[in-house]
């Protein structure tokens, strides 16, 4: 027996020296096409992937970074006017815009408002979705159609959305205004006063947002095994401890990954910020990412260099950001 025991041991020893041979001749450049050679087909479809990414992504950024470090404006960039081309003349300037965009107040102005409105809009979209979600987990009748009615703003394309809301904010013909009258209440400048601006561009964002929230939670909340709530009911726990030490614990992943998402969608959304306002009144609702677009689009002439340091500077954000944010996972046991 002792023989025997000691035979197993040896030969599991030697099996362990033989993996370990094997994963480092798989390290070396043989491996290498050796990996190539047996997953040809998973390469082959994935690089038309990765190829269109490159194009896409790749080269604007790399076209955007480089433009970020030069003077070019609509004035100086080549162009075709009938059948004369002219040449470029911008000229490269290293760091300069990046040193003008960071001293300048109106970038800071643009950050804060920015970080408002994103933690503004993702804590109560997160609220509600967690909310309606804990809602709809639950067994009752009609919960099929109450599901399709919250999804519903998830399905309207976004810009439609936008164009319907502006139509109900607006102060002299708009519904929301005409329900206010009727309860003796004065109007509400919706859309030409700072305020109510900021208020009524949150609102919208978060009416759009809580369907994705909603069914993200839901399919976390799902994912719960119904024994912990009955043993949790069995020892005396009430809906609050339930909630408490087994459904936010449970959606511990799935908060953070939506958290993060709708954190790096909110910091960049365009259209709700555009369309509803225009980033108005004045610049009140003006974030960083229209304040990009005005300058490359709308300013006289347009600063495609100084548009292309706005979007680095946002790129750079969202990307510390999210460092900080995969650190703090780590810290709490999470892998991402």
């Amino acid at each position: 027996m002792a023989v025997h025991t000691s035979q197993s041991v040896a030969k599991a020893a030697g099996d362990d020296i033989a993996r370990g041979r094997s994963r480092r001749t798989d390290q070396r450049p043989g491996g290498i096409r050796r990996a190539l050679s047996t997953h040809w087909y998973a390469w082959a479809m994935v690089a038309p992937v990765v190829i269109v990414l490159g194009v896409i992504i790749g080269w604007p950024l790399v076209r955007g970074i480089y433009l970020s470090l030069t003077d070019a404006n609509e004035r100086n960039v080549a162009r075709t006017i009938g059948v004369n081309h002219i040449d470029a003349t911008y000229e490269f300037v290293g760091l300069d815009n990046y040193a003008a965009v960071l001293g300048d107040p109106v970038f800071l102005q643009r950050l804060v408002w920015t970080v408002v409105w994103t933690v503004a809009c993702v804590s109560i979209t997160f609220a509600l979705g967690l909310t309606l979600a804990n809602m709809l987990n639950r067994t009752f009748r009609g919960r099929g159609f109450y599901r399709m009615a919250l999804i519903l703003p998830w399905a309207v394309p976004g810009f439609v959305s936008v164009f319907a809301w502006r139509f109900l904010f607006n102060r002299d013909n708009g519904i929301l205004n005409k329900l206010l009258d009727g309860g003796g209440i004065s109007a509400i400048p919706w859309l030409d006063d700072p305020t109510w601006a900021k208020v009524s561009v949150i609102a919208v964002n978060v009416w759009l947002g809580v369907p994705f929230m909603m069914v993200a939670l839901l399919g976390g909340l799902q994912s719960i095994p119904g024994e912990l709530y009955e043993a949790a009911e069995m020892d005396g726990a009430g809906p609050w401890q339930r909630f408490r030490h087994i459904t936010m614990p449970g959606l511990r992943t799935v908060s953070m990954t939506v958290v993060l998402l709708s954190t790096i969608w909110t910091f960049n959304m365009f259209p709700v910020i555009y369309l509803l306002t225009r980033g108005g009144p004045g610049d009140s609702t003006e974030i960083l990412v229209t304040q990009a677009f005005r300058q490359a689009f709308i300013s006289t002439p347009r600063d495609f260099a100084g548009s292309a340091t706005w979007g680095v500077l946002i790129l750079a954000l969202l990307m510390i950001f999210a460092l900080v944010y995969r650190r703090s996972l780590r810290k709490q046991g999470e892998v991402w």
